[in-house]
């Protein structure tokens, strides 16, 4: 393994867990940080995942479980208010790597692209429409939305993507770990189950 990326992807891991950045901008800032050429290689996602996850075992283990429980149910909410859509949450929050600055991600998987928007509409909810790049890297639409999480006591961004019905079938296959990168809300409600909350 290269110790480069090692370092790299612990630098950009604090910066995720504690900034709450994504993880592409703390890859990069992390280059940046530790006086890297702009051409080195990044660490793959796989392995700032695992320097996440010892960041969070080691400086996090006594708060983070009851924050991603949190999140998890805010999720399990709002995949509630848009099952019409066929809601599957993925990310962190899906992951397990969630803190309370980590944001939501929910996929939407719609028949008409623009329903997921005219339910927000007649729900009173304020959003923002941005273009994003997809499961694929196609442009697909995101609705970004504040909510308040209850037993964090503070907004969260929750970003719903709004993908067509028939992109649902190639988004169910593992990742390369063998995990589903992605859970509908009987998932999430295993996982909260699970947890004990």
């Amino acid at each position: 393994m290269d110790d480069v990326k090692l370092e790299i992807a612990a630098v950009a891991a604090r910066m995720v867990v504690e900034e709450g950045m994504e993880w592409g901008p703390a890859k990069r800032r992390a280059l940046r940080q530790l006086g890297l050429k702009a051409g080195t290689p990044l660490p793959d996602n796989d392995l700032v995942e695992d320097a996440v996850r010892e960041h969070i075992e080691l400086f996090c283990a006594d708060t983070q479980p009851a924050e991603l429980a949190a999140l998890r149910k805010l999720a399990a909410t709002w995949m509630e208010r848009l099952q019409t859509f066929r809601p599957y949450l993925a990310g962190s929050v899906w992951h397990g790597t969630a803190t309370r600055l980590s944001d939501i991600y929910i996929q939407l998987f719609c028949d008409d692209s623009k329903s997921a928007e005219i339910a927000l509409i007649d729900k009173g909810v304020s959003y923002e429409a941005r273009t994003v790049t997809g499961l694929r890297g196609e442009p697909v639409e995101a609705l970004s939305l504040s909510s308040l999480c209850p037993e964090l006591g503070e907004a969260v961004g929750v970003h719903l993507m709004v993908y067509d019905h028939d992109d649902l079938r190639g988004a169910l296959r593992p990742d390369a770990k063998g995990r589903s990168p992605r859970g509908n809300l009987r998932a999430l409600r295993a996982l909260l189950d699970n947890s004990g909350t």
